[in-house]
């Protein structure tokens, strides 16, 4: 891997100074202040090598998104349709948003959520591609070819950030260049010119870049998936089927339609296990990714503590979980004779999917994404507690929710009870007695996604019969029957977005997406309303499509500690930190409306310098 061997030259040059300076330890002319002009760019970019550590820090930063404990896609998943935020044991977390979605509230942190992170980071990786864009010339490289590929790299990562900002927080700063002295000027600049300046980059990019690249690099299919996205927001629907069609019929990819890898010789899995398992998401066999990000146990810079995806999205089935007759049933200890904590994982709940996401959705009973195996339901766990043994009944015996006479065998239904895709999310941990989720690859860009950008830009022109066409592609690989054309429309494409993309896609970004696209075209959606760009933060569709999905945002659900569930139309776009206003002293970085400090908005630009 690029990311192995880079880090560690990097390892080796550090090493290589601190041993100068200790064979120099006599002479105290060493301790004399001198410029470390081994480190300064115009030394540090002079070959492509040193060019490319700036889209390393890149790839690592894209890479965070997903892992850790209380990962920023937490965030993207809770303002949405698909999830909310389960904590249940205390205030803070995300659920109330009319209270605690402030420019000046705490922005960033596990126990809070990740909007800073995105601005913060996204912001980062701007920064990284920039320093490669702006010194794209100054290495003497081996060809053209050789050059082009790493600013073809670099325009997508910078458009992979812009692509996510302007839906995260709609208008803001648009900066082009390295920023090599200090700057408290930004001003924001339109979504859509910044759209437009990244829509023309990654055209360029797509020719420069090969199909074929190693595995956690951008490859051409991942420019043109992403240019594919940025031309649906931009309205320009033939563009956006181009540019999909570009990635489905260029002869790399192909979506996984038989049985690949580790376990293929099981025949309990199938193919739809294949395809979510860490060793299979970056083999030469597995032609379906577009986009990864690697992690693996060991890796010189891997991610901390790995993707600990079972703490974060399993539910806390090892507490609060009685038998029928009174006692403790479930337990996390390792080791003991029933051992659940290693087979599904030590969950706590903090992604808890809505009804709609785990049960109204899925409209097939043969579909392999929602087939026992696949997908784990609570009633799938037994009542594991030793201390069961021999003195309650229950012991051994799968879990239920009531007694017969419908008392809850719970105190915490949020948390403690709820569904999951087991498929996805069980990542072997070999770090942890607790398994909570180890190291894995995973999907930035899948090719099952393009058929279903596709399909999108096939409905908004109004082409059931080839969105139907694309949106059954995936379908079908996952033995779900066909929608007909007549039955497409952009509820039942979001609809297939969930059961395919669950904790994959960024949903918020999507929904928020998708709202703009009826917004600036007044196309009616399938609950018969119209929208505008003219009012958006005050009537839109995400607010619509999440009131009307989750049973917690439409029902004025409490949590056992005391806070309600609760979401406004204005929080399509999330608050830009107060922080980073407050710092740009000489300009003005505009605050979206249904925050403090909108009224100081002045209009954004409208042209890039």
């Amino acid at each position: 891997m690029k990311i192995h061997t880079i880090n560690s030259k990097r390892g080796v040059v550090l090493g290589t100074i601190f041993l100068a300076a200790t064979l120099t330890s006599c002479d105290k002319s060493w301790l004399e202040p001198k410029p470390l002009s081994f480190f300064a760019p115009e030394n540090t970019f002079n070959d492509p090598a040193g060019l490319r550590a700036t889209l390393v820090a890149c790839e690592r930063n894209m890479r965070i998104e997903w892992y850790g404990d209380a990962p920023p896609m937490v965030t993207e998943a809770i303002f949405s349709d698909i999830a909310v935020e389960g904590t249940t044991d205390k205030s803070g977390p995300a659920q109330n948003m009319n209270l605690q979605i402030t420019p000046t509230a705490q922005l960033n942190s596990g126990d809070y959520n990740k909007i800073g992170w995105y601005w913060s980071e996204g912001y980062k990786g701007i920064k990284y591609a920039n320093a490669a864009i702006t010194r794209i010339d100054q290495p003497k490289y081996t060809s053209e070819q050789q050059k082009n590929e790493i600013l073809g790299m670099a325009y997508f990562h910078r458009a992979a950030r812009y692509y996510r900002l302007t839906h995260q927080f709609g208008d803001v700063p648009l900066i082009l260049e390295e920023v090599s002295t200090p700057k408290l000027d930004y001003q924001s600049t339109k979504r859509e010119v910044i759209l437009q300046r990244m829509k023309k980059d990654l055209e360029q990019a797509e020719g420069w870049v090969p199909p074929v690249m190693d595995k956690g690099t951008v490859n051409k299919g991942s420019i043109s998936h992403l240019l594919t996205k940025i031309n649906l927001s931009l309205g320009l629907f033939d563009d956006a089927i181009k540019s999909a069609s570009n990635v489905i019929d260029g002869g790399t990819h192909a979506l996984m339609k038989t049985r690949f890898g580790v376990n293929q010789a099981d025949a309990t899995k199938n193919v739809i296990w294949d395809l979510h398992r860490p060793e299979n998401k970056s083999i030469a066999a597995n032609r379906e990714g577009l986009m990864m990000v690697i992690d693996r146990l060991l890796l010189d810079g891997n991610a901390d503590g790995g993707i600990q995806l079972m703490r974060n999205t399993v539910p806390f089935w090892h507490n609060n979980i009685n038998t029928p007759n009174g006692n403790r049933g479930t337990i996390d200890t390792y080791a003991i004779e029933i051992d659940q904590v290693n087979k599904v994982g030590r969950g706590i709940g903090r992604v808890r999917p809505t009804w709609y996401s785990t049960h109204s959705v899925w409209d097939d009973k043969n579909d392999l994404r929602h087939a026992p195996g696949n997908w784990m339901r609570m009633q799938d766990l037994v009542y594991n507690n030793p201390a069961l043994k021999g003195k309650d009944s229950f012991y051994g015996k799968n879990l239920q929710l009531r007694t017969d006479a419908g008392a809850l065998l719970t105190i915490d239904t949020i948390r403690c009870w709820f569904d999951w895709p087991a498929y996805k999310l069980f990542i072997p941990d070999p770090e942890r007695v607790q398994a909570t989720g180890g190291h894995t690859d995973w999907y930035v860009f899948r090719l099952a996604e393009t058929y279903l950008l596709r399909a999108e830009a096939y409905f908004w022109k109004g082409d059931l019969a080839n969105a139907a066409k694309d949106l059954n592609e995936v379908r079908a690989r996952a033995g779900a029957a066909p929608l007909a054309p007549s039955a497409i429309n952009i509820g039942t494409i979001l609809d297939e977005r969930a059961r395919e993309l669950y904790f994959e896609e960024p949903r918020k970004t999507e929904l928020t997406r998708i709202a703009y696209i009826l917004a600036k075209t007044g196309k009616p959606a399938y609950n018969g309303k119209t929208y505008s760009l003219e009012n958006f933060s005050d009537n839109n569709f995400f607010y619509d499509r999440v009131i009307e999905k989750s049973n917690f945002y439409n029902k004025g659900v409490v949590t056992r500690h005391g806070d309600e569930f609760k979401i406004s139309p204005y929080h399509v776009l999330w608050p830009v930190p107060q922080n980073a206003i407050d710092g740009n002293s000489k300009g003005i970085i505009n605050q979206n409306k249904g925050y403090a400090g909108f009224e100081k908005n002045i209009p954004p630009l409208t042209e890039v310098k």
